[in-house]
């Protein structure tokens, strides 16, 4: 089995485990995405959705986070790990989709990677999840369920992203993110990760290494059967 082979059977097993699986940031539209996605970073979803509930009431557009002055913005996010940096990104970035894009977010990689705080995880979130277009983020839940189950040996975020698109095809790629960070989040965590329940465990390296007296979750639903 080459390496695109088993990436296509993993994304086939966690399609079936999470079959609507969706992004956990709430959002009405791309900038509101953008925002709660610059917010997400080093902090949860649920607190994020959170603080964007009262935040969004406020601050509507591009323009409102513009005007806004700058301890305005701290106050209302600072509840957010680093929400003095996240404040400053906010209002900068929000003022040059008002100066350069006409208020409206920019639909392509280079035009989101040129707003302040916005680097290529978060490009592809907003172009995968608020643009329907086909994109591959890599956060860590990405980064590490990739590496365990040996589809990449990179490091670099950047590097594990053009490994992945290289053996899974462009029609999965913005579903391959959603996939990986629900079953990071669920079966595949950083610690004390649920090997002999996973579903894709027959195909993991990592489970290789550590794999119990019961070999895999598959062998584990036969011995059942039987």
């Amino acid at each position: 089995m080459d390496i695109s082979e088993k990436a296509a059977r993993c994304l086939d097993i966690l399609e079936k485990e999470f079959p609507n699986v969706q992004i956990a940031l709430v959002h009405k539209n791309p900038f509101e995405l953008l925002i709660a996605t610059m917010l997400s970073a080093q902090a949860t979803d649920k607190l994020v959705n959170k603080v964007t509930e009262t935040l969004f009431k406020k601050y509507k557009t591009p323009r409102d986070f513009a005007a806004a002055g700058l301890p305005e913005i701290e106050a209302a996010i600072s509840r957010v790990n680093f929400f003095r940096n996240k404040a400053k990104s906010i209002k900068a970035c929000s003022a040059r989709i008002m100066d350069e894009f006409h208020g409206k977010v920019p639909d392509r990689l280079e035009g989101l990677t040129s707003l302040a705080g916005v680097g290529r995880k978060t490009a592809n979130i907003i172009l995968g999840n608020a643009f329907g277009k086909q994109a591959l983020a890599v956060d860590t839940h990405v980064k590490r369920v990739a590496q365990r189950l040996g589809l990449t040996a990179a490091e670099d975020p950047d590097e594990i992203e053009g490994d992945l698109c290289a053996i899974i095809p462009q029609r999965r790629w913005t579903k391959t993110t959603r996939l990986f960070i629900q079953h990071g989040r669920k079966t595949c965590t950083a610690r004390n990760p649920a090997c002999d329940e996973c579903p894709v465990n027959a195909y993991c390296d990592y489970y290789k290494k550590i794999r119990s007296p019961i070999e895999t979750f598959e062998d584990m639903l036969k011995e059942k059967k039987q």
